[in-house]
């Protein structure tokens, strides 16, 4: 009983750090009321000598949290790393280091401050709304299927009261009947949609872009191990990332 009181504490603490992140990530990347954001901080760089410092810092803070997200992600990953961790705290680890990596890239990132494009009035507004419902598609993406179990706190409280471990069933609610991956769907508009488009807001839309083309094709690659022809039918019938015909691969 200690021991699974302790799971919970730690994946509670888990959790806490993920949305402490996950709320800083906002600010930080609309330039939001924090101290420190995308375009603000240590010293901007345009195109002088910090530049290319710069570019190599930021490309190597990205590139460290997106190949944590899909080692970690991965099944033959998490069969080994469950040899070493209690199987009920296997998903807040992956939380907790994910987001500890986040506060890496928060913390020491270099803002790179070159205008790429700038627009204002009615267009900016519109940017503002899809940036914003980015993140609510995201959001609500988690909720669509288990927000809980997706951030490790079923796990634990299933440990806490002697449950087995739960299977994973196959849904498709709501906006799963639209695209395959709808929390990728809402970073995406998150990450692209702003106002005022700077040299590394576009570094950073550009390399994590790229890091969910590749995560998710992986995580449909195990989905297909898992699910077998349920998840073929389904990939067929519903596009990946783009709602309609230009997302039907």
């Amino acid at each position: 009983m200690i021991g699974r009181v302790a799971a919970l504490i730690y994946g509670l603490a888990s959790y806490l750090v993920f949305f402490v992140s996950f709320v800083y990530a906002v600010a930080f990347i609309g330039n939001y009321w924090v101290p420190k954001s995308i375009d603000v901080g240590f010293e901007s760089a345009g195109s002088g000598s910090g530049l290319a410092p710069s570019i190599l810092i930021n490309m190597a803070l990205l590139a460290a949290f997106a190949t944590q997200h899909s080692v970690m992600a991965r099944p033959s990953f998490k069969r080994w790393w469950t040899t070493i961790v209690p199987a009920s705290c296997e998903r807040s680890t992956y939380v907790l280091i994910s987001s500890l990596l986040l506060i890496l890239v928060l913390w020491q990132w270099r803002p790179i401050v070159t205008t790429i494009w700038w627009v204002e009035g009615f267009p900016a507004a519109i940017l503002t709304a899809i940036y914003w419902i980015g993140w609510l598609t995201a959001l609500a993406s988690t909720y669509l299927i288990d927000h809980f179990e997706l951030f490790g706190l079923r796990q634990v409280f299933d440990a806490l009261h002697g449950a087995a471990a739960r299977a994973t069933s196959f849904k498709t609610p709501l906006l799963y009947r639209l695209v395959r991956h709808p929390l990728m769907l809402g970073f995406l508009l998150a990450f692209w949609a702003t106002p005022h488009m700077t040299g590394g807001h576009l570094l950073f839309a550009v390399m994590m872009t790229g890091y969910i083309i590749v995560g998710v094709r992986l995580e449909e690659r195990d989905l297909a191990a898992q699910f077998g022809a349920t998840y073929e039918q389904y990939r067929r019938r519903v596009p990946m990332l783009v709602p309609g015909r230009l997302g039907a691969k």
